[in-house]
């Protein structure tokens, strides 16, 4: 099948890589023609296992190809992927701009019949509004086409994002179009091999499921960090409470660890966008407003816990920081937690040495002119002669370290650990101060 993708970014490249795997043709458009140069060559500016390989492999075999010409990729797609960010306002609303933008481009460019759906997270409604300004391009241009705008939002999470393309627990497909549903049912077969994945509704429907499956999500981490917090008060230890309930099969383990904050490009957005969009239709959604705000205090809880630790005393801190990516596997620092520390430390006087994996340089973009933030290549060099070692992201590499050569390194064995990716009850025996969130109980 031809497949056009327009949007070179995550959501697109993972998804024009993992059609064009399994045979179709596709064609990737996106505004930025120095991206496309890059992709040509294919160079990726984005990490994610997998997928420069698979890119890379495709290309060699004509079965995606990247252009710069919007039109190309219009007449080319039997199915038109619109793939673009909707980043947030100062409101909250989802910025729809770049794909209405795209819809005039349609409009504008069809010339026979054309599947059109969203990739992107957009609000109910708003393939309503794309197809009313393709309808509009084509009364400008004097035609009459048939045409079907459909929603086909992602669920892909950073890090494992070709694993769940590959292998999706559902697909939703917000359509009534009897032709539509016969190509995306063609379309997916191969990840749907058993017939049972795939749920077709209205577009509305599928527009607000990927709203509302985020926001189920943040609402859990943001439930078991309450725990956390109110466990560190009592004397509790989170770990059993966490066993405690998601042994439970009606609640389960899923996204109940305990951390210092969610991050990344879609939970908190969708989040805001969730609670404008019942605003806009004068809903109150207090809970949907409050998971971002408790969330935005818990990344200020390791903050107030060294502060608490150091009396407030940070001019002539120096902190060794691990990780610095909103989670691991990926390269992405938008909304991390990693972020806020820092930038609270800094402004207390204190000195950071970082390290990560992957996002040093992502950081060093953001932070170009800060003296008193250095980088290093190695997770022992950033510990180096500092006074705590501060934990934002469980990359694999962090979870077994030589805490023998890591506590030599450190001026004091002092250790703020974000993900509680360590026992407390083993660390406190090697003589570590030990700070994790909702089991501090060990740490005396």
């Amino acid at each position: 099948m031809n497949i056009s993708i327009i949007g070179c970014g995550y959501v697109g490249l993972v998804t024009g890589a993992c059609l064009s795997q399994v045979g179709n043709n596709v064609l990737c458009y996106d505004i930025n023609a120095s991206k496309i140069k890059s992709l040509k060559k294919n160079n990726i500016d984005i990490f994610e296992p997998n997928l420069e390989k698979i890119i890379g492999k495709s290309q060699s075999s004509n079965k995606i190809q990247f252009t710069s010409s919007v039109k190309e990729t219009i007449k080319h797609g039997e199915i038109i992927f619109i793939c673009v960010g909707t980043p947030p306002k100062k409101s909250g609303d989802a910025d729809l701009s770049r794909v209405f933008d795209v819809a005039k481009l349609i409009g504008k460019n069809i010339d026979n019949y054309k599947i059109i759906t969203t990739k992107s997270t957009v609000p109910p409604g708003t393939a309503k509004k794309i197809n009313n300004i393709i309808r509009k391009e084509l009364k400008v241009r004097g035609k009459k086409l048939n045409y079907v705008v459909t929603s086909n939002p992602e669920f892909l999470k950073e890090g494992s994002a070709v694993n769940d393309f590959n292998k999706p627990d559902r697909i939703i497909i917000g359509t009534n179009d009897t032709v539509a549903k016969k190509k995306f049912l063609d379309l997916y077969s191969p990840f749907n091999r058993n017939h049972h994945k795939i749920f077709f509704m209205s577009p509305e429907s599928a527009e607000l499921t990927k709203y509302a499956a985020n926001t189920m999500l943040a609402s859990r981490i943001t439930f078991i960090n309450e725990i956390a917090n109110i466990a560190d008060l009592v004397g509790a230890d989170v770990e059993d409470i966490r066993k405690g309930i998601g042994s439970d099969p009606r609640i389960g383990y899923n996204f109940i660890y305990p951390g210092c904050g969610f991050g990344g490009s879609c939970l908190p957005k969708d989040i805001k966008a969730l609670h404008h969009i019942a605003k806009k239709k004068k809903y109150d959604a207090k809970f949907i407003k409050n998971i971002d705000v408790v969330n935005e205090n818990q990344k200020l809880i390791l903050f107030k816990k060294i502060t608490k630790l150091y009396k407030n005393k940070l001019k002539d801190k120096t902190f060794g920081v691990w990780g610095l990516s909103f989670k691991p596997n990926t390269n992405d620092i938008r909304e991390a937690p990693s972020r806020i520390l820092i930038d609270h430390l800094l402004n207390k006087g204190a000195k950071i040495i970082a390290y990560d994996p992957i996002a040093n340089s992502d950081f060093k973009k953001i932070y170009k002119t800060e003296k008193n933030l250095k980088y290093v290549n190695n997770m022992y060099s950033a510990v180096k002669n500092t006074d705590a070692l501060i934990i934002n992201t469980e990359w694999q590499e962090f979870k077994s370290p030589d805490f023998d050569m890591l506590k030599a390194k450190l001026k004091e064995p002092v250790i703020f650990d974000g993900r509680n990716i360590y026992d407390p009850e083993s660390i406190y025996k090697k003589g570590y101060k030990y700070f994790c969130i909702g089991r501090n109980y060990y740490t005396k």
